[in-house]
């Protein structure tokens, strides 16, 4: 059986959070009345300590101050608050070793204080510690919510703090590069690249790209943007046959071009977006011989050499769905905003054929150019770009393959889930473009 509450200790709580209240409400003067009270009852009360010493402070009695948030540090239950402004009498006082001692404590009690994280970096700052003032102000931004982020008067402090930690990673970085080009020298950019990009997204020098499936997450793969042709065992039988695949595009492109239509077509209650100057636009358009795993024949008829080296290669195959293979064609000066695939389940390959000048494609921070007869494989989960800015037609060939690191039982599994889906939902299921 619990004893009844100490209806003391109930008034007293009351009366501190009414105190409290009138204080964040700015009605200074009546809240000092009640923690008067309060203090009358519990001379030892941290909450009215606090504010009595905070109010000493601000019209510059700092040796009340000092008197008052003395007492209220040492008070239960422990208050960051109160470490935070006797942080404040330290300072005045010259104390800077102590007030840096008084922000972190006040931060053990509450982690998420980020104007503390400010006050450290302020006072970092007169010591002239620039890197510790920059790890402060780094915390800061990390911590403050989007809406105090955006407030107008605190604009300069924030902006003060984005300088200060950039110019801090630029350092880091460039003492860091110093130190790493001895371990660099004599390695191949493939070895490197994945360290190399670490870093820089750990300097702030590039941003993070993560694999964002738009409609079907294979939980536990990797986000890597290009995979190495090298590592497919089927990549150099398809590569030799560009020849003949570019030989049947040519003969496409002069007896057929009617077969080519714009890749984007939205649906009319379907959102255009960022797709909307491509939107039914033929600067973008797409020959398919695979088109939601239907074969299209007279287009099949015309091109039996890329058909035959679609066969040696580990498709997708989803009923109404997968596979999906067509020659992509991008006219002079067009340009495909950034986007995410549906799903990390399959990679994207290029085969280009036709490739002028100013072209590229960048998936997330890599960026790289297309080079007749070699096949770029890359994860279209992950954001991705691509632009003609030529005054000539540029195409590849695009197909589906599985990711290669799928079992195959997870492949039947995912090919079973997919179908079962659009069972369930039939010809309007959510899965989008496979």
């Amino acid at each position: 059986m619990s004893l009844p509450a100490d209806p003391n200790e109930a008034r007293l709580a009351a009366l501190a959070a009414e105190a409290d209240r009138l204080a964040r409400h700015g009605q200074a003067n009546a809240a000092a009345r009640l923690w008067d009270q309060v203090l009358a009852k519990a001379p030892g009360h941290p909450g009215a300590l606090n504010f009595h010493g905070a109010a000493a402070l601000a019209r510059g009695d700092v040796a009340e101050a000092r008197r008052l948030l003395s007492q209220a540090v040492r008070g239960q239950p422990p208050m960051a608050i109160a470490h935070a402004n006797f942080a404040r009498v330290l300072q005045a006082e010259g104390d800077m070793p102590g007030a840096l001692a008084e922000l972190d404590r006040a931060l053990r009690l509450e982690p998420g204080a980020y104007a503390a994280h400010l006050e450290k970096a302020r006072i970092y700052g007169q010591l002239g510690r620039e890197r510790d003032q920059a790890l402060a102000y780094e915390s800061a931004l990390h911590l403050a919510p989007p809406q105090v982020l955006q407030l107008p008067e605190l604009a300069p402090v924030f902006e003060r703090a984005q300088a200060a930690v950039q110019r801090n990673k630029r350092e880091l970085g460039a003492f860091l590069d110093a130190r790493l080009d001895p371990l660099r020298s004599g390695l191949g950019s493939r070895s490197l690249a994945r360290f190399e990009e670490s870093l820089d997204v750990s300097l702030g020098r590039k941003p993070v790209y993560l694999s964002r499936p738009a409609m079907f997450r294979i939980t536990g793969l990797p986000s890597i943007a290009f995979f190495e042709r090298e590592d497919f065992a089927w990549a150099p039988a398809a590569e030799a046959c560009t020849a003949a695949i570019r030989a049947e595009l040519e003969q496409v492109l002069a007896g057929d071009q009617a077969g080519f239509v714009p890749y984007v077509q939205t649906r009319p209650d379907e959102p255009v977006g960022q797709f909307a100057p491509l939107d039914r636009n033929p600067d973008w358009s797409a020959y398919f011989l695979w088109h939601h795993g239907r074969r299209i024949e007279d287009h099949i008829a015309r091109c039996p050499a890329t058909m035959a080296m679609l066969e040696g290669v580990p498709q997708v195959e989803v009923a109404q769905r997968a596979p999906a293979a067509f020659f992509s064609a991008l006219k002079p000066r067009t340009r495909i905003p950034p986007h995410n695939g549906a799903t990390n389940c399959r990679l994207t390959v290029h085969l280009p054929l036709v490739i002028p000048p100013d072209c590229g494609i960048r998936v997330g921070n890599h960026v790289r150019t297309w080079t007749p007869g070699e096949l770029l494989l890359f994860d279209d989960t992950i954001e991705h770009a691509a632009w003609n800015d030529s005054d000539h037609l540029r195409v590849v060939l695009i197909f589906d393959v599985w990711h290669p690191m799928l079992t195959a039982t997870e492949r039947q599994l995912v090919k079973e889930s997919l179908e079962g889906i659009m069972a369930f939902y039939g010809q309007d299921a959510p899965l989008g473009e496979l």
